[in-house]
This record gives C-alpha cells, sequence and structure tokens, in this order.
C-alpha cells in the first residue's frame, strides 16, 4: 500500500586496478597524518623520557636538585628507587628518584 516494492540493481563493473590504485589513495592520508603525529608528538617525548632517566641515574651524594613538587634541596642519601633530600637545616625527606625533575649547578641553594 504505502510502501512500494524496491528492486536490486547491479553495480557498474569496475576497472581491475583502479580499485587497489582508490584504496591505497583512501589510506595515504592516515599514514601522512601517523608519520607527522610520529615526528611531532612521539619521537620528541621519547627522547625527553631518556635524557630524564640519563639525569636520575647520574645523581650523586650533594646534588642540589629541584623536585616535582617545587622543592629544592640537596641530595643526602641514595638508594635504588628512592633518595634522601636535606631541603632545610636537619630537615630531610625521602622520596622517589622519578621525582627529581632538575639538577641545579653547585652553589645554586643557600
Amino acid at each position: 500500500m504505502f510502501i512500494s516494492s524496491a528492486f536490486a540493481q547491479t553495480a557498474p563493473a569496475a576497472a581491475a586496478g583502479g580499485d587497489l590504485q582508490s584504496s591505497l589513495m583512501s589510506m595515504l592520508p592516515l599514514l601522512l597524518m601517523f608519520v607527522v603525529l610520529y615526528f611531532v608528538m612521539i619521537r620528541p617525548q621519547m627522547k625527553k623520557q631518556k635524557e630524564h632517566k640519563t639525569m636520575i641515574d647520574a645523581l650523586a651524594k650533594g646534588d642540589e636538585i629541584i623536585t616535582a613538587g617545587g622543592f629544592l634541596g640537596k641530595v643526602s642519601k641514595l638508594g635504588d628507587g628512592y633518595l634522601s633530600v636535606e631541603i632545610a637545616n636537619g630537615v630531610e625527606v625521602q622520596m622517589q628518584r622519578s621525582a627529581v625533575v632538575q639538577v641545579l649547578p653547585k652553589g645554586s641553594i643557600k
């Protein structure tokens, strides 16, 4: 009554080589976006992580550091995963090595 009959139609024949080429061309923007993402975001982040790890591994007793919490202090004891930092005369805190953000030049903290 209200619904008309639908008849199946055959799709037009496509060229055999054109189908593969069109699918590769449709994938090209996705591949280009991934390449740009790698060079703009992933690679610099990996480089920054590597530099941070070498800085943490090179920590020594007496180094003056800045922590992720904003504390400035001098490394007094070193452990495998933790270190003790003297933030004031007679005040030592223990924290993870990964909390160190920056190593300052000697004599920066007075």
